[in-house]
Formats: structure tokens, sequence, C-alpha cells
């Protein structure tokens, strides 16, 4: 796992001076502290009227720890280069076809056998890949630069293109830092993040920086400028019938077989154990698949509601692993503006709080991890797609009295400042009743829905996102996001379309995108064996009602993967990786909320109606709601404007 970068610019562009870039590579250090390397070529010199080409790259020691895995990688004539960021699991079964095919290696890496393939296949290289990468590769002799990523964007490669030049790096926060990018922030971008508590792709918080999309191939050539195309497009209407011990089977060897090419390496491995199926699942497979004791570690809070430490340990036992635990008291006014800053961009999951701090446990003793992410999506374990099959059976009565549902029966139900009350999860629910089934949805995951975001913006602000609306994205909606991706699975039925739309939007746009940071800024590489190309093949084509039985989701993983999970880990409700924002911004951090978000000196408060802030405020802090989560989307914003002068 690294960090890359790069820009190339053809002659009589703005110079990249090479020592200027030395140290733009030098800012990925945290995402490869073992190692670095640089080709760096002026316009000209790799021919006549040839680009200027700077290749950047920080290592993370993983496969060959040896000076020859070093990158920029060359191919044997000197006519390719690439730097690569990720894993490419199955490089050695690639690797033995390509010996068959004549290729020779002088290397145990991952990234020669890319090379190999790009010289094998041409553009179609990316197919034969399951892992998790970008990676750009500069092909002197056809002169241009390929960059690509892979299925689900596991890892993120960020890219601006000018007429006359092209950069891209793997964190915003690096791109941004090069000479002549600017810093003007997208409103469109603004208004998706305070919906969706993230940037989607392929926009970024800046006008002209953008996100490559997952599975993407993009060229660049100083004639043709960049063209980018899809080069795997998933078949999610493909619902396959299939007896259920068949189906069982097949899952069972397929994640077993992910599990064991995740554990290729040549460093110490671990796992993250919470209270969940997912890694629990995951971890059995590992020490099934181990002849010594896994390393698994969990964090806790002092809040019993946020604390799964009691759950993992008796799971740890359960399995045998070698179990470690981090009780959380952190210096939370340090760690939540560190912590706001790093994404690049606002990034509001607070659930990267405790990410960040695990993965900060982790690699003290490990430099690889497994994860359970993806199970939720993969197998519809989210409690809100059982909200969405009850939604939709309840689109069938008569709309009267629906609309008494939504109206006085949700009116009569108190306000709740837990988050995970059930009288909160109803209220919720039934304000939905009336909408559209997809609008409905985005009412329930959003962090601001239509109405809460025409009472917060200034009309200054409303007046110039509808003018980049009507020059950018005519006919602009909040909901195509989710829309665009429900459509790939337009012909199953709304929970499967839904579950699989949020692979596509909430899983690359939030999941990963906070595994990546998190792990990255302590040199942790992190895989997930549940999103292997060939489980995420299987899972998408089985039917929902092999998913979710009554009130549980992930019917299939239960089953296949019994023997692993503790009766009461079974039976236990869902949760999610929280934080207690809500008991923080009462306590320990009232002041200093109010204090941020009562500025108006603070550039982000320019966007929104003071009248408004302090009404959000005002509720929380008097307990008669909870708007942590609406909260922690203004203090990011504020923490990111703060940073980075926008």
């Amino acid at each position: 796992m690294c960090g890359i970068c790069g820009s190339l610019w053809t002659p009589g562009a703005t110079e990249f001076e090479r020592s200027a870039f030395e140290r733009t590579v030098d800012t990925l250090s945290h995402r490869g502290p073992d190692d670095r390397g640089v080709f760096y070529a002026r316009p000209n010199e790799l021919g006549a009227g040839a680009p200027g080409v700077a290749l950047g790259h920080r290592r993370l020691s993983i496969l060959d720890l040896s000076p020859q895995g070093r990158q920029p990688m060359a191919s044997p004539d000197g006519s390719l280069q690439i730097v690569f960021n990720g894993e490419i699991y199955n490089f050695l079964e690639l690797r033995a076809d390509l010996e068959k095919r004549g290729r020779r290696f002088r290397t145990g890496t991952d990234t020669e056998v890319i090379l190999a393939l790009y010289r094998e296949y041409g553009e179609e290289f990316a197919v034969k890949m399951n892992g998790m990468f970008a990676l750009a590769l500069w092909d002197s002799v056809a002169r241009k630069l390929l960059l690509l990523r892979d299925r689900l964007g596991k890892k993120p490669l960020f890219y601006c293109a000018e007429p006359n030049r092209f950069l891209f790096a793997s964190e915003l926060n690096t791109l941004v830092g090069m000479p002549g990018i600017p810093k003007e922030i997208d409103p469109i971008a603004l208004d998706l993040y305070m919906v969706y508590q993230y940037v989607p792709h392929p926009r970024s918080i800046y006008r002209g920086v953008k996100k490559l999309p997952p599975a993407a191939l993009a060229v660049w050539t100083p004639d043709s400028g960049l063209a980018i195309r899809s080069y795997w497009e998933p078949d999610f209407n493909a619902e396959e019938d299939r007896p259920y011990e068949e189906w069982l089977e097949l899952l069972r060897g397929r994640l077993t077989e992910a599990v064991r090419l995740r554990l290729r390496s040549d460093v110490p491995l671990g796992a993250f154990l919470s209270g969940g199926i997912d890694s629990t699942v995951i971890v059995g497979l590992m020490q099934r698949l181990s002849s010594r004791k896994v390393k698994t570690y969990s964090i806790g809070f002092a809040q019993k509601e946020y604390d799964e430490t009691p759950v993992a340990r008796r799971t740890a036992r359960r399995l045998g692993t070698d179990h470690h635990e981090l009780f959380i008291e952190p210096d939370i006014e340090t760690l939540l503006p560190l912590t706001a800053k790093q994404y690049g961009e606002p990034f509001a999951d607070s659930s990267a709080i405790p990410c960040r701090l695990m993965c900060e446990l982790t690699r003290k003793e490990v430099t690889v991890a497994l994860s359970g992410d993806g199970g939720d999506e993969l197998f519809a374990g989210y409690d809100r797609y059982k909200a969405v099959a009850l939604g939709r059976a309840i689109d069938a009565i008569p709309s009267p009295l629906r609309r008494f549902l939504a109206g006085p029966v949700c009116s009569l139900i108190p306000a709740s400042t837990r988050q995970r009350s059930f009288p909160r999860r109803l209220k919720r629910f039934l304000e939905g009743l009336t909408m559209p089934p997809a609008e409905r949805y985005l009412q329930w995951i959003a962090i601001f829905n239509r109405a809460r975001r025409g009472e917060l913006y200034t009309p200054e602000f409303q007046n110039e996102l509808n003018r980049a609306a009507d020059r950018e994205e005519p006919g602009y909606d909040i909901l195509d996001w989710l829309t665009g991706a429900m459509r790939r699975a337009g012909n199953r039925d709304f929970v499967t379309q839904i579950s699989l739309a949020d692979i596509r939007t909430y899983l690359t746009g939030d999941i990963l995108t906070k595994m990546d940071i998190a792990s990255m800024t302590w040199g942790l590489e992190v895989r997930s064996p549940i999103l292997d190309d060939n489980v995420l093949d299987l899972a998408t084509r089985i039917p929902l009602k092999y998913k979710i039985r009554g009130r549980k989701g992930k019917r299939i993983l239960r089953d296949a993967f019994r023997e692993f999970i503790p009766p009461e880990l079974d039976n236990r409700p869902k949760t999610g990786f929280g934080v207690p924002l809500d008991h923080w911004f009462r306590g320990p951090l009232k002041e200093r909320v109010r204090e941020i978000l009562g500025d108006p000196r603070n550039p982000a408060t320019s966007y929104f109606r003071p009248e408004t802030v302090q009404k959000l405020l005002a509720e929380h802090f008097s307990g008669a709601f909870d708007h942590a989560a609406r909260i922690w989307a203004l203090l990011v914003l504020s923490f990111f404007m703060e940073s980075t002068g926008a």
C-alpha cells in the first residue's frame, strides 16, 4: 500500500521543478513510510515534442521488501514507468500464466506483473486483476498516461486536467498543494456533502479537481487530452434461482478463497474484530487457514451503547485469537478537528474517529489487517433495508391513511435524544411515508433533507448553487446520485435496488474512503475479503429472500459460517461503529461547539443562516432533539475551511 502522485506538462507550460515535485511526493510519506522514488523528465527529454513527466511514489513495503520492489518501476526496455498503490491478490496466478506466455520476472512484486499484463493485453489488462488499486502507467512509445482505479474504488485517485498539463495524486491534500491548482469551492459538491455526508465522485469539493470513478480507465495524451471509460460494468440485474444449499456452498468456497488470497504478505498480519457478523466471519476463516493465533483488535467506549468490546472479547475466545483492546477516553477537542482535516475535503461520517483509533492501535503490531467491510451492502445487513421493505408494503395502503400516519400519528411521537432509540427511528420512518420510494430513502439517510437545507442555506448561497447547476448540470437534483445507481438494478426488487445502489454510492464514497484515509494515516494496509471480485459477483446475484429473514439481515452469511458465530452475537441487534457525539456535544465540547459555529468570522458559516444554526444548537443542548450528526457536519466543514483557507 502506497501513495502516488504525478504530473505531465507540454513544452511551454509552467515547469514543475524537480525539487518542488520531490517535496510533493513527501507529503504522502504517511502512506508509504518505508521508501520513496521519483521518475522525472523535462519536456523533450523523452523525444522531440514529448511532454515533461514526473511520477512519484511513497512505499509501504508488503511484498518483496528488497530494493527491487522500489517504484516508479520500469519495464525491462525502459519504455514503461508505473506507480502503483494497492495489492493485486491474484498476482501469483497471473504471473504463472504470463510465464507460460514467455514473460520473465526479476522481482517478487505484483507491480512487475501489472507491467507484463499491459505488455500482453494493452488497455484490456485492467479486467485481469482482482484487487484494490489505483495506478498510473506512462507509455513513452505511445506517449500516453493511463490511470486506473479498482472496481469498487477501494483506493483513491484525484486528478486535475488542464489544456497543457495533467496532475494526479492519491490524496486531495497533495493534489491541491501542487503549483497552480485553484481552491475554488464547488457549490454543487457542497450541497451534495450536506445531504450524503461525503462528496460523491467524480466531484471533489473543488471546481476543476475530480475523483477518478471506480472501475475507470483514463488515458491522457498531449494531443488529445483526457478520455475516461469504464472497463467493468456490473450486471446488477442478474438474479439467479438456485437451491439455497447450493448458494451456501458457493459462498463458503468463494469467501474462503478470498481470505486465503489476502493472507499473502511478507510482513505481520492481523484483523479488526468488532461485535459484528462480518468481522467475526473473516476472523474465523483467517484462524482456520492460519497455523498460528491471529492477532485481533477492538476498541471500546465508556458509554455502553457504543461499546462492542464485550461481544468482541467473547468472540475472540471462541475463535482462539490473540486479542487486543483499547478503551477510548480521547482528547476529543484535539482529535475531532485532526480527523476532520485528514480527508482534504468535508467528510462527516463520525465513525472515522474510532476507525482512525482502531488503525492506530493495530499498526503498533501489524502492517496488514483484514476487515469485514462490505457485508452490510452485499448481504442486506443494514436495518434501513428492512425499513425500505416495510415502506414498500405500506405503499399499498390508501394514500389518505399514509398521510394520517405521516402527519397526526407521527406528531404524537415525542422527539428522542437517543440516536438509536425506537421512537426516533419510528418517527423518521413515518415522516417519509407520503414520499416516492427513492426520495423516502434519501429522506431517511440524509444529514440535511430538502426541507432542512431550505431553512439552512442563505439566499446568497442558494442563488450561487442555482447558477452553478444551470451552468454545469442543468436539471440537477440531489436525488440523481442515488437514482442513477439504482437504475443499474432496475429489474430487481426495490430493496435489492437500494442495497446494490449503496455499493456504487455509499460504500465507495463513505465506507472505503473512511478506511483508506484512517489506515493510511498510520501506514496500515487494510484488506476486505468480502469485497473480492468473485464474492461481489456471487452476492449481487443472490435473491433477497436468502439475505433477509424476518428481522435479520445477512441470512446467508450467518448460515454459511454459523460455526464461527456465538449465539449471543447471532441474536444481537445491528449496531454501528459509532462514537458518542451526542454526549460530547452536550458535555465536554458544548462551549467549543457554540464558539465555532457562532463565530461570524468562521468562513463556513457564510453559507448558512445563523438563526437556523443557533436553533439546531439550542435544541441539541437542551435535549429537545438529537442533532449530533448535523452539528458534526457543520463542524467538519468549519475545520476544513479553517485548515485550507478556502
